[in-house]
């Protein structure tokens, strides 16, 4: 963990583009609880396929326009040079100067895949098109990404992505340490030194995580299965539970030298300040 050490110890949120105006109104209320925080930076994600690509802009300028750095998501899977290169002018004609930069997943249907077939592709192209404009961000996944072959095959993934020009990695969330602690080990061991920054899922009910942790190949361990379930549908109780687990867990990571916490809030900022809060910061 030495090289993590050397890094800021600094915060960021994810959210997803409201699809309704209630949505936006409530959204706004989040960033204003989070602004708070004095965050790094508010990420937006972008929908499989590109499916959100105008929510994920508006998002994105209505943050930045409020004085907060934003981070458009951005996935190369099912888009084209020229698209991507409209929506990066876009950006940098708005001032935005972050990006997270991912594979995607392909939507359902029968849309081509596209340009890019991998993310390092497209930190490649974002670096030869627009220089050193964007800080660059990529995933990392130290519980191994669910569609790679085994964990050596992922690593290789990941090296590319920081061979190509990535300045800063976000994790997939976990719940166990100890995967992260040894991906940063293996990263230190191959001249990788970048922030890997862990990302945190807050946990608010049980049957959502368990299907978001079942698309993304983050592991539940069955211990946290079992005291989940037997909460039951007493979601104050697992929220209050979660919230203990989850400010211990990030206490670990930092007291350890992580650089800092990227929180996946699905657009909610009660849960998160709770953490926060907890942390002896």
């Amino acid at each position: 963990m030495q090289s993590q050490k050397t890094h800021p110890q600094l915060c960021s949120f994810e959210f997803y583009p409201p699809k309704t105006e209630e949505g936006e109104a409530s959204l706004q209320v989040v960033y204003g609880k989070l602004a708070t925080l004095n965050p790094d930076f508010f990420s937006v994600t972008f929908g499989a396929g590109g499916s959100t690509r105008d929510k994920t802009f508006d998002t994105v300028v209505d943050i930045q326009s409020r004085g907060i750095a934003a981070a458009p998501h951005l996935s190369c899977v099912a888009s084209t040079k020229a698209n991507i290169r409209t929506i990066l002018n876009g950006y940098q004609d708005k001032g935005i100067s972050k990006i997270v930069a991912l594979r995607g997943d392909l939507p359902s249907g029968t849309m081509s895949a596209g340009e890019f077939r991998y993310a390092n592709e497209l930190v490649a192209f974002i670096r030869e098109e627009t220089g050193d404009h964007f800080q660059i961000h990529v995933a990392a996944y130290p519980e191994v990404h669910p569609q790679a072959a085994n964990a050596n095959d992922d690593f290789k993934n990941f090296k590319r992505k920081v061979e190509a020009g990535a300045d800063e990695a976000i994790t997939q969330y976990f719940y166990n340490a100890e995967a992260y602690f040894y991906f940063v080990d293996r990263c230190e061991k191959n001249n990788i030194n970048i922030p890997i920054v862990p990302g945190i899922m807050p946990i608010t009910q049980y049957a959502q995580l368990f299907r978001f942790s079942e698309m993304c190949g983050a592991d539940i361990p069955r211990w946290l299965r079992k005291r989940l379930e037997g909460y039951g549908d007493d979601r104050e109780a697992i929220q209050a539970f979660g919230v203990e687990l989850m400010s211990d867990l990030c206490q670990r990571l930092l007291d350890n030298g992580a650089p800092g916490l990227h929180f996946y809030t699905m657009n909610q900022a009660t849960p998160t300040l709770a953490i926060l809060e907890n942390l002896k910061r």
